[in-house]
């Protein structure tokens, strides 16, 4: 669920693609380049884009959260120099996209006129609670709003600063984007733990170890 916290609202008109369009996305992204047009079954093939961008983005999702766990309250708002973004900076940032992008997304442009892009990077003295609750906030409208797309929406094609793309660009520019800060975080948190981190890969020395195991290999495919 996705909350302006209040703020003005502004309709966009739905811009909308055929179907064609939206695979000429697909192959344009490099998502299908090995799979022949006529084979791609639709909504089939277009569902499982769908579920599967879902599972990488919880995957992520559950690496920030695991280096959660890992912190004190103060280690949120470590920052390794000056100009450098602490988690709770990183969380903010995020949590303020994912409820701009993702409330009414495909009715209203993604940068909304109540989102306080430049306050997201400001140093505020939240506490862990509050710093978790804003990373849920985000999350919840982000990951509702890609549960309720059919692959019809994956046709339509939506705003961004007044600037067109079509809703399955919308997704792969987040699944670079949201990953990129995961990773600032985990690093983040492998330097403030130092010898204390425990590792959210696979350990160093032991891939042998873990290819050869019984386990599922791709975490996102135990999502």
């Amino acid at each position: 669920m996705c909350s302006n916290f209040g703020f003005g609202e502004r309709n966009r008109p739905i811009r909308k693609n055929n179907g064609y369009a939206a695979k000429k996305e697909f192959f344009s992204a490099g998502l299908f380049t090995s799979i022949p047009l006529h084979n791609i079954k639709e909504p089939a093939m277009l569902n499982d884009y769908l579920n599967t961008a879902i599972k990488r983005f919880r995957y992520y999702k559950e690496l920030g959260e695991k280096t959660f766990e890992q912190l004190t309250d103060n280690d949120f708002h470590y920052s390794p120099g000056p100009g450098s973004n602490s988690i709770a900076v990183i969380i903010q940032h995020l949590s303020g996209n994912m409820l701009s992008r993702w409330t009414n997304f495909l009715a209203e442009d993604g940068e909304k006129p109540w989102r306080e892009r430049d306050d997201e990077f400001e140093t505020h003295s939240y506490n862990r609670e509050r710093l978790l609750e804003i990373w849920e906030n985000g999350w919840a409208c982000f990951l509702d709003a890609l549960a309720s797309l059919s692959p019809d929406d994956l046709a339509k094609t939506i705003l961004i600063r007044h600037e067109s793309l079509s809703v399955v660009d919308a997704i792969n520019r987040q699944l670079a984007h949201y990953p990129y800060h995961i990773g600032q975080i985990v690093y983040l948190g492998r330097m403030i733990k130092k010898e204390d981190w425990q590792s959210l890969s696979i350990p160093k020395g032991q891939s042998r170890q873990y290819n050869q195991s019984d386990q599922i290999k791709d975490p996102a495919k135990r999502m």
